[in-house]
């Protein structure tokens, strides 16, 4: 298992969360699309940018993709034009969530639908050699398990990978140890994070790590650093060895939960990995 860190916390100063990452000792980083906003006309730069860093640029989260049909040809340029930046800055994965409707219940056809937008999707990313990766996620269509569960039914594993969150997946109400088992052959990536009841907003709403749709308004949960939730990391840690997981492990915090004077995203990043090494686990 490879251990990579995201820099979603840092919002969008992208060359400061590339330099504290490299600075924690982190190998690897997953990036918002603030990134390509930042490098979209120059790729090079990026990839020199972290070469001298010594991080890979395992994933980036390419933003929403809409299951409204008057919007999939729209949605398909721009997240191959993403995957194409993956490319050309040297990359692997691009990530995508879904947007969940709106006002209404979901459907079966929603499942499929998105199964196969994410298909077509990732037989075009595949073409530019960059796998597309599944971000369940809450307020997503894959929301709770058995919702996750339609949505890969609906795709095609040759052309769709998954990205699993133990997190996301425990407070849309399923065993994170039991999930990795069960899509062990889906999984490309892995987020870790930990989830817990309350919090003021920020890391509870709906924004996320790929900005799925939402309103912005305060959860009942927050996502904390390792250890402080309640998601059964040893548990987790447990799953992995035993489905033998040898890929992009990444370590994931949307923002700096109880900020106060001197707590920044560096800060948490040391606590997470300070977490990693007490439970036998060096980057």
């Amino acid at each position: 298992m490879r251990f990579g860190y995201a820099a979603i916390t840092w919002e969008g100063a992208v060359r400061q969360a590339i330099d504290e990452i490299a600075a924690v000792g982190f190998r690897a980083i997953q990036l918002r699309i603030e990134a390509f906003a930042q490098f979209g006309d120059d790729p090079q730069e990026l990839r020199d940018l972290l070469e001298r860093r010594r991080l890979t640029f395992a994933v980036l989260s390419s933003g929403n993709l809409s299951i409204d049909p008057a919007r999939e040809r729209e949605q398909l340029a721009t997240h191959v034009r993403h995957a194409q930046f993956v490319r050309d800055a040297g990359g692997t994965y691009l990530q995508v969530i879904d947007e969940r409707p709106k006002g209404r219940a979901i459907t079966a056809e929603d499942y499929r639908r998105l199964g196969r937008l994410m298909a077509e999707l990732g037989r075009r990313t595949q073409d530019l050699g960059i796998p597309l990766v599944y971000h369940h996620h809450m307020n997503s269509t894959g929301e709770k398990p058995h919702e996750v569960q339609a949505v890969l039914d609906a795709a095609d594993a040759r052309h769709v990978r998954l990205l699993f969150d133990v997190a996301h997946y425990q407070q849309g109400g399923g065993d994170p140890a039991a999930g990795l088992r069960t899509y062990r052959d889906w999984i490309d990536v892995v987020h870790l994070k930990d989830v817990r009841a309350g919090g003021a907003g920020g890391a509870g709403r709906a924004g996320g790590s790929g900005r799925s749709g939402g309103s912005g308004v305060a959860r009942t949960y927050e996502f904390v650093e390792l250890g402080r939730g309640r998601v059964d990391l040893p548990a987790v840690f447990a799953a992995l060895r035993d489905i033998a997981f040898d890929k992009w492990a990444i370590v994931e915090l949307d923002r700096v939960p109880d900020a106060g004077p001197g707590r920044t995203p560096k800060q948490s990043a040391e606590d997470n990995k300070k977490y990693l090494a007490d439970h036998g686990f060096s980057l």
